[in-house]
């Protein structure tokens, strides 16, 4: 039977779509390039709406028929691709012989976001692409923006040469999945095997060494950066600041940003955040003031100074910010900055006036407004206002275990402990679980993890031993233990010897056996620091002159002389 196409095909009403996909695929089958045009043209008058599967049709024809430009003009006139439509590009590129060609559509392909990304890595495997620079570092990337980071290390590993690109990526891509030592001793070791960095490289290894607090190892990459003698990078100036002020090291922060030739909105926000985190208002408010006069603030900015003034209990300073805000700035307030002043009101004890804006604000309260609320509740004992909030926060998220905990807490501090122990049974039949307290310190390159109470260190006798020494000391120079701290019904010796099990307490004691005395301790910690651990850091520093830097999930203690730079008002 013979096979022909005429330029008088019906139109769509009367040529279903499954007609042209039968007239491409005989056009391809006997390589009718000409007559392929033919339907293509019919197609493009008639305005069909071309499928993923008949779009596929017309490029393995042009391919097949060797008009490859075609080809190319059919995919990238496509809305959506797939791996067929990339492979079937890629084949025709190769069989035509021009390799580069086909060679430069897979990091086009993996850049578009496909979910088809190990079948895409076969058939590079299998065109023996996987092993080159270009395709492997986008094979690495891919992987790594997926967050599977073994299979990303898979390929970083089979790389037969490795640039300042896949060695970027690799890092990135730990750092991206919170795996930050892991990032850090990957740099370490291509460092040492004389990797090539550039501005992206420090800025994904800051970023690791931010979240981990470690100092001495940021100081290291900063002298790096120094050294590399690298143009001047905003971005990474600003990652420096931003990592100087997590780890607890503001002047060095100030310091770099005093010496930036060009500062970004951002630059100057960063530096803010650094200094609300660390409850430093009058500073916040200061440099926000030196701030209006070069730049336009923007919402991110006044998110960072409301949490300042929060921080640094200057309640009126923050309600005429958010006044000047809205009148002043034209700016309309989002959820974070109503939070800010919620947590504000709620900070200074007027928690009634907080419960009014957060009524009266335009947004649906999200839980993290109820437990802001909920924790001001249970550090002014506002009961009534604590369990309607923590009800509604039940309601939200009957599943989070720290919402019982807190309303826990409520109860215990004003000796409710039947309604304690209801509480504490709610959690065990609905198997919730606290997160437990952790605190972390780096001494000589490691970083050593205590739990509260923790008996599982190798030198936990000597730890133990040098707790009751400090302990001993400090309360010859006026510290008394806070023994409200502990919420559990039971005798004083008991509750001392808890509170001496604090995770921050053991990590205190740990670093005054393991530190020179001119050495500042810089712990980490993953809740919130307790009054009584608060006051033991305060009285250590000042018998033992030592500064210690304590950050805990919400912000910074800097705490030397027997004082903290909080005021303590947190």
């Amino acid at each position: 039977m013979s096979f022909r196409v005429c330029d008088s095909i019906p139109p769509v009403a009367t040529f279903g779509l499954a007609n042209y996909d039968d007239l491409l695929r005989g056009c391809t089958c006997r390589r009718a390039i000409k007559e392929g045009r033919i339907v293509h043209a019919h197609m493009i008058k008639c305005h069909i709406v071309t499928s993923v599967r008949l779009a596929n049709r017309l490029l393995v024809m042009y391919v097949k028929g060797g008009s490859l430009e075609d080809a190319r003009q059919v995919l990238d006139g496509m809305p959506q691709r797939d791996v067929i439509s990339w492979t079937a590009m890629m084949s025709g590129y190769s069989q035509n012989g021009r390799s580069f060609e086909a060679l430069e559509q897979l990091p086009r392909m993996l850049r578009t976001g496909q979910d088809h990304g190990r079948q895409i890595h076969s058939l590079a495997v299998k065109t023996n692409f996987d092993s080159h620079m270009f395709v492997g570092s986008s094979l690495l990337d891919m992987y790594s923006k997926a967050g599977e980071i073994k299979d990303a290390r898979r390929v970083f590993n089979l790389l037969p040469h490795r640039d300042v690109v896949s060695c970027t990526a690799i890092i990135s891509g730990y750092a991206q999945s919170g795996l930050d030592e892991e990032a850090l001793e990957v740099f370490q070791q291509l460092h040492r095997e004389g990797m090539e960095c550039n501005y992206v490289t420090f800025v994904s290894l800051l970023t690791a060494v931010a979240r981990l607090a470690a100092l001495d190892f940021g100081r290291q990459v900063h002298g790096l950066v120094i050294r590399s003698e690298l143009l001047s990078y905003v971005v990474l100036d600003n990652s420096l600041i931003d990592m100087y002020s997590k780890c607890g090291s503001l002047k060095h922060s100030r310091r770099v940003f005093d010496n930036m030739l060009e500062r970004s909105v951002i630059s100057w926000n960063t530096m803010l955040t650094g200094y609300s985190k660390h409850g430093l208002g009058r500073e916040v408010v200061q440099l926000f003031k030196s701030m209006s006069r070069e730049v336009k603030p923007n919402g991110v900015t006044f998110l960072a100074v409301l949490s300042g003034c929060s921080h640094g209990g200057l309640i009126d300073e923050g309600l005429d910010i958010f006044g000047y805000m809205v009148s002043d700035q034209r700016l309309k307030p989002e959820i974070g900055h109503y939070g800010c002043v919620i947590d504000l009101l709620g900070r200074a004890g007027r928690i009634e006036e907080a419960l009014d804006v957060m009524k009266n604000m335009p947004y649906e309260p999200t839980s993290a407004l109820w437990n802001s609320l909920l924790g001001a509740c249970r550090l002014h004992a506002k009961i009534s206002i604590g369990e309607f909030v923590a009800q509604k926060l039940l309601d939200i998220e009957p599943g989070n275990a720290s919402n019982y905990v807190i309303l826990s807490n409520i109860y215990a501090a004003s000796g409710r402990w039947k309604d304690v122990a209801r509480v504490r049974e709610s959690m065990k039949l609905k198997k919730l679980t606290k997160e437990p307290g952790r605190s972390s310190i780096q001494l000589d390159k490691f970083m050593h993890i205590f739990f509260s109470s923790d008996r599982s260190h190798p030198q936990r006798k000597e730890i133990f031993d040098k707790i009751t020494e400090v302990c001993e000391r400090i309360k010859e120079a006026g510290y008394a233990p806070d023994l409200s701290c502990v919420l559990h019904d039971v005798d004083d010796e008991q509750k001392e010897s808890i509170l001496l099990g604090h995770s921050e307490k053991l990590a205190i004691a740990f670093g005054l056996m393991r530190s020179a005395g001119h050495e500042s301790i810089r712990i980490t910690k993953n809740l919130r620091i307790c009054i009584d651990c608060h006051n033991f850091a305060k009285y250590v520093s000042d018998v033992y002159q030592r500064e210690i830097s304590l950050r805990d999930n919400s912000r910074f203690h800097l705490v030397a002389g027997g004082t903290c730079s909080c005021g303590d008002y947190w």
